[in-house]
Order: C-alpha cells, then sequence, then structure tokens
C-alpha cells in the first residue's frame, strides 16, 4: 500500500498547461517544481491509500469550483515564481 496525495497529481496534470497560458514563464525543472511546490503549499491535501479513496477523491475533483482552485492556485505560484527565480 502506498498513501499519496492527489492533490499532487492534480497540479501536475494541470501545470504545464496553466504555464503555457500565463505566456512568458520559465519551464525549466527548477521552476515547474518551485511552481508546484507553492502551489502545494497553499492547496489542502488530498490524501488516498486504497483505489476506493482514489475514487473518492477523484470524484471531488470533478467539482468546478475546486478545479478553479487548483488553476487559482498554480497562478498565483507562477506569479511567485516569475518575480523571484532561483536561478540565473
Amino acid at each position: 500500500m502506498q498513501v499519496k496525495n492527489y492533490m499532487e497529481e492534480l497540479v501536475w496534470e494541470y501545470l504545464d498547461k496553466v504555464i503555457q497560458k500565463q505566456g512568458v514563464v520559465c519551464t525549466c525543472d527548477k521552476c515547474r517544481y518551485d511552481i508546484a511546490a507553492i502551489t502545494l503549499n497553499t492547496m489542502p491535501p488530498r490524501y488516498f491509500v486504497t483505489d476506493m479513496g482514489e475514487t473518492f477523491s477523484r470524484i471531488k475533483a470533478l467539482d468546478q469550483q475546486f478545479h478553479a482552485d487548483v488553476v487559482s492556485a498554480i497562478t498565483n505560484a507562477i506569479i511567485i515564481v516569475k518575480s523571484r527565480p532561483h536561478h540565473s
């Protein structure tokens, strides 16, 4: 068995799509991981262990507001990373 955070899966699923829509954003691994980390630190975790838990989390993820919250959190993280990238 393994404990997983469904929120992490969603962030990685949406990350590149949101980055593309934001225009000029560095897409190096460091910036992508910084954006993901900032996003995950602002979102509530959704942990699951079994297939049943994953199903429950996926049902919750179908909520339109839930998707909007994930996209909004990623967008805010992009703004932070763009203003203070951790590379030269």
